[in-house]
């Protein structure tokens, strides 16, 4: 006898997932809320017992690369599903995890959800490195700014040669100007 397929939906939040497993009939085998750690996301789905037949989804989210990895270890069929055009639970009237999850496997059992590209666990890191590093360059304009901004309102200048202000003759003299909101 073959077993029978399984959709699962997954709502994922920072804590924890609230989960939902559906048969081929739409009928809701199950709806627990699992702490969100790979342990915990293990355990459930050792108690599922999935056949290589059960499909998952989980929500593009900022929390959903670990979760995608732990579960791809199990050879699960895996999809990422696009927030924004998943405008079935977008615009639903009553909005809980558990209606969420459900909604989520139930697009899924039909073939409507619409997928994001999932990509490698390189190409993620490149991604985090330069999101990092424009974090950091906007984090150190706005201290530029800051610090042009308290000279201009003490009616301060500094004269400088070159073309560039911030260099470490610039600096030096920032420092002169002995204002604790500088230093």
């Amino acid at each position: 006898m073959q077993e029978e397929s399984m959709f699962v939906g997954m709502d994922v939040h920072k804590n924890y997932l609230q989960v939902a497993v559906l048969d081929e009939r739409g009928k809701v085998l199950d709806n627990s809320r699992v702490d969100n750690n790979l342990t915990k996301v293990n355990e459930f789905y050792d108690s599922l017992h999935p056949s290589d037949d059960t499909k998952v989804v989980m929500e593009s989210s900022g929390m959903w690369y670990n979760i995608y990895e732990c579960l791809s270890k199990r050879h699960l069929d895996i999809r990422l599903s696009n927030p924004a055009k998943t405008r079935a639970i977008a615009s639903a009237k009553i909005k809980t995890d558990k209606l969420d999850a459900v909604k989520l496997a139930d697009l899924l059992r039909g073939g409507y959800i619409a997928e994001c590209y999932i990509p490698t666990r390189g190409t993620m890191e490149l991604r985090e490195l330069v999101r990092h590093r424009a974090a950091l360059v906007r984090m150190r304009t706005k201290l530029k700014n800051k610090v042009h901004s308290i000279m201009f309102m003490n009616g301060t200048s500094i004269s400088y040669v070159g073309t560039h202000t911030f260099t470490k003759g610039y600096i030096e003299k920032l420092k002169e100007l002995n204002d604790y909101r500088i230093r």
